[in-house]
């Protein structure tokens, strides 16, 4: 799992290595890959959501 997470943040932050997409795409499983980037999507947004909050407050 530790793999799957490492290879999302990559890419959110757009810096995973063409030789590492590659293997993720061959060998990971889709479920495993959609789920963490759709609960690292919704801690994003709470964290960017939580600090306009105490920004402007």
């Amino acid at each position: 799992m530790w793999g799957v997470i490492k290879s999302v943040l990559a890419a959110f932050f757009g810096v995973q290595k063409e030789r590492q997409r590659r293997h993720d795409f061959e060998h990971g499983k889709p479920g495993a890959f959609i789920l963490v980037g759709l609960l690292m999507a919704v801690v994003f947004v709470v964290v960017i959501a939580a600090l306009a909050i105490y920004v402007a407050g």
